[in-house]
C-alpha cells in the first residue's frame, strides 16, 4: 500500500484549465498548439461563438478563458459579462484584433482581466496568462497609450 504524499510548495500543480473561444478554427488550432508546448495548460474546451462560450464556461468550469470579441450570436464582451455573473473565479483574457480604446475599456469593464492583440499573441500571451493568474491585469504593450 502506498503512503499518501503531501503536497509541498515544490510539487507542480495541476495544469490550468483553459476554454478557448474564437470563431476562426485555424486560430483556435494555433493557440491550442502554442499552449500545448507548455505543460501548465490543458484546453478543456473550445467554442466558436459567444452563446456556446457561456454554455461551456458554465459546464466545464475553466480557470481561464481566452475570448475573442468579434463572435457570432453573442459578442465576446457580452459573453464575458454573462460568464462573470455565474463564474466569479474565472479569469478572462481577450485575444482580439481590436485596438479601439473604447472597445478595450468596455472589455476590461465587463469582466476581463487581460487584453492581448492577436498580432502580439506569440510574444505576449504567456506573460499575459501568468500575470492574470497572479491576480494582475495585462494589456498588450501596443495598446498602452
Amino acid at each position: 500500500m502506498m503512503a499518501s504524499s503531501q503536497v509541498s510548495p515544490e510539487t507542480p500543480s495541476a495544469p490550468h484549465r483553459v476554454l478557448l473561444v474564437d470563431d476562426f478554427q485555424p486560430w483556435r488550432a494555433f493557440i491550442c498548439s502554442f499552449l500545448a508546448e507548455n505543460n501548465n495548460f490543458q484546453i478543456v474546451g473550445e467554442a466558436k461563438d459567444g452563446s456556446e462560450a457561456v454554455q461551456k464556461a458554465n459546464e466545464l468550469k475553466p480557470e481561464l478563458i481566452l475570448l475573442d470579441i468579434g463572435l457570432p450570436n453573442l459578442n465576446g464582451i457580452e459573453a464575458a459579462a454573462q460568464i462573470g455573473r455565474s463564474n466569479h473565479d474565472v479569469k478572462i483574457i481577450f485575444l482580439s484584433e481590436q485596438n479601439d480604446p473604447e472597445i478595450l475599456a468596455a472589455a476590461l469593464n465587463n469582466g476581463a482581466h487581460g487584453f492581448v492583440r492577436k498580432a502580439d499573441a506569440r510574444r505576449e500571451l504567456l506573460p499575459a496568462i501568468e500575470a492574470v493568474l497572479r491576480g494582475e491585469r495585462f494589456v498588450s504593450q501596443r495598446l498602452k497609450r
